[in-house]
């Protein structure tokens, strides 16, 4: 596959493009790869509008060279995008089944970077989530997973499953967080086919 020319990173549940995955993401690019387009949005709460900001603003990207990425519910954001698009995928720490998982935080909720930013989850958002649920990957060889055994929010051996099939690191301790992410720097842009 041709290397990467467009990143779209979406990020997880109450985070935001201040996630440090993120900005260490883009900072690499700027200085290493900087014809790369990034976008990184904040997303609104509801599935079903923040489907529409993602395939809105990738609409005209190049399907052949361009990725998504994304953590934890961002991660099941991005394989929804790659299965609809056909394009590669990075996911990390990814959330298999939101819908499930994100039940009991249904409710008031603050914002992980600006706890004064307040939102709403509401419950018709499982709903949205599950309508988003992609079946079976179709080509698993276009994602790349990290995943770390040491997750305290997710299952791993339920990601690895999800992603069976693609290129999987597979980290024995670790966080939800990816708390050591620049050490999984090497494998996320050798995949996408940016090196420095």
């Amino acid at each position: 596959m041709a290397a990467t020319s467009h990143i779209v990173y979406l990020h997880g549940f109450r985070s935001s493009p201040q996630s440090f995955k993120a900005r260490m993401l883009h900072a690499w690019l700027q200085q290493h790869a900087p014809s790369v387009t990034w976008w990184c949005p904040q997303l609104p709460p509801s599935p079903r509008d923040a489907w529409q900001l993602m395939t809105d603003g990738t609409r005209d990207w190049p399907v052949s060279s361009m990725a998504v990425l994304g953590s934890s519910l961002g991660g099941f954001y991005a394989t929804a995008l790659a299965e609809q698009l056909g394009c590669r995928a990075v996911v990390l720490n990814p959330a298999v089944d939101p819908a499930r998982d994100l039940v009991r935080h249904v409710g008031g909720q603050t914002a992980y970077h600006d706890p004064a930013v307040h939102f709403e989850f509401k419950p018709e958002y499982i709903d949205e989530l599950r309508a988003l649920r992609p079946p079976r990957l179709a080509h698993p060889q276009h994602y790349a997973a990290v995943i770390a055994q040491g997750d305290e929010l997710l299952d791993w051996r339920e990601m690895s499953a999800r992603y069976a099939g693609a290129s999987i690191l597979l980290l024995e301790g670790s966080d939800h967080a990816l708390s050591g992410f620049e050490q999984q720097m090497p494998f996320v842009l050798g995949f996408l086919g940016l090196t420095s």
